[in-house]
């Protein structure tokens, strides 16, 4: 997410980081660099115009030059400064009488049929009873896409014939939940451009259905295009949210960082991913870190303590720690870290990491895993509870079932032998205070 923006603001940081003292040519300097990463980002022009001049003022003032790190406080300047960019946190607002009507609008392909499914998903999890509208009558094969989503996640989805009015659909869909839902998702048609006639159509939609959300679905990838889009659309049915789509295939961020700005919308949602449970709350000071490389820490224990299953993790470290964990209790954990997505995605939450994996293919940490979950169902259960049979002949056997090398089995029982003795280590009192990934509150 946002790599290319991320290591060229990062390489600005290191050189700052190298001088000591900074002068006002040092501050400069730095900054037409960072101006040259947001324009290459695709990042608005006058947004970057702004934001620079607002780190400029603090970063050439007593706040920089009095600090004994200067580096550092520029990098917290420019943190700062990018949340004020990227506006206030903005929750759905789903205030007032039940059912509250959400509707999706953008162009065809940004995505939107699949953000609506998410969005029910995330809104079901948080206590709602949502109800999915199929509204768009226009694109093939639209309204059973719809419905097939809602059948994998089991969330009911509202449709009639591609002969009624979108209008019409929606009003009756809003009758439908009066009492038995209490949100409604409208998902509306799409063009593959903004015209007067898509326009016209959501206005009434509007009128009939009175959403108190308006939110529109962009795909972060088509950078200044997007801006352009929110603007248009705000103009002509009044926005409340954004949400921002294939936010993981964005190495640049341009519209992330340019549209709260320019349009004054808050972005609500971003979509991470193609699975139905890869959407996010958006957080503006959590995106801003991992611009920078901070890692998003609140956000991957957010996603632990809603996928992990604590007591089970528990348990498999207090067995560690007894050195009674076995490969049994390591595939029930990998099993469950796999819940919270991919792996890449996680360890680009973690500080430092991201920038330890970042030169890595995306899917490398997943292979792995995938692999390393081969190699254990290989395993007989006797060897997965006492790995301390595993000879030779079995090893070889495990790597020709599991389709490894034996190097790669003897790697594995190595690691898996070296995470032991440092939790042993840990246990005899030379790591308190620490917790442990897959081992969420643990305190040693």
């Amino acid at each position: 997410m946002f790599q290319n923006l991320s290591d060229k603001l990062n390489a600005v940081f290191k050189k700052l980081s190298g001088k000591g003292k900074l002068s006002e040519a040092d501050v400069d300097a730095a900054l037409r660099e960072v101006r040259l990463a947001l324009l290459e980002a695709d990042v608005n022009f006058k947004v970057v115009k702004d934001f620079l001049g607002r780190v400029r003022e603090r970063a050439v003032g007593e706040e920089v030059m009095r600090s004994l790190s200067p580096a550092q406080t520029v990098v917290k300047i420019v943190n700062e400064e990018l949340i004020k960019t990227l506006g206030e946190p903005a929750k759905i607002d789903l205030s007032g009488e039940a059912p509250h009507v959400v509707m999706l609008v953008g162009l065809q392909g940004s995505g939107k049929t699949t953000t609506a499914a998410k969005l029910a998903l995330q809104l079901r999890k948080h206590g709602q009873k949502p109800l999915l509208v199929a509204a768009d009558t226009r694109r093939p094969a639209a309204i059973q896409q719809l419905e097939t989503l809602g059948k994998q996640l089991d969330i009911p989805v509202h449709s009639e014939p591609n002969t009624v009015p979108p209008p019409t659909i929606c009003a009756n869909a809003v009758k439908r939940a009066a009492g038995a839902y209490t949100v409604v998702l409208l998902d509306t048609a799409g063009r593959l451009h903004i015209d007067d006639e898509l326009m016209r159509e959501l206005e009434q939609v509007k009128q009939k259905a009175s959403p108190r959300e308006v939110l529109l679905v962009v795909d972060a990838m088509t950078g200044q295009e997007a801006v352009r889009v929110a603007d248009e659309f705000h103009k002509r049915v009044g926005l409340t949210g954004l949400i921002l789509t294939k936010v993981d295939g964005d190495a640049r961020g341009g519209a992330a960082l340019s549209v709260r700005s320019v349009t004054g919308v808050p972005i609500k949602y971003m979509g991470v991913g193609e699975k139905t449970d890869q959407l996010e709350a958006f957080f503006p000071d959590r995106l801003a870190s991992r611009i920078l490389g901070m890692g998003d820490v609140l956000t991957l224990i957010e996603k632990a303590q809603e996928n992990l299953d604590q007591e089970a993790a528990q348990k498999a470290a207090e067995k560690l720690l007894k050195a009674q964990f076995d490969f049994e209790d390591f595939l029930a954990q990998l099993q469950q870290i796999k819940k919270m997505g991919p792996l890449s995605q996680l360890l680009g939450m973690v500080p430092g990491l991201n920038q330890v994996t970042k030169d890595l293919p995306a899917d490398v940490t997943d292979q792995q895993m995938k692999r390393i979950e081969a190699i254990i169902n290989s395993m007989t259960r006797q060897e997965r509870q006492h790995p301390d049979i595993l000879n030779g002949s079995r090893r070889k056997r495990i790597a020709l079932g599991s389709g490894t090398s034996v190097q790669e089995v003897n790697q594995l029982m190595g690691q898996f032998k070296q995470m032991q003795r440092m939790m042993q280590q840990f246990k005899s009192g030379r790591g308190r205070g620490m917790n442990f990934p897959g081992f969420p509150g643990l305190g040693l």
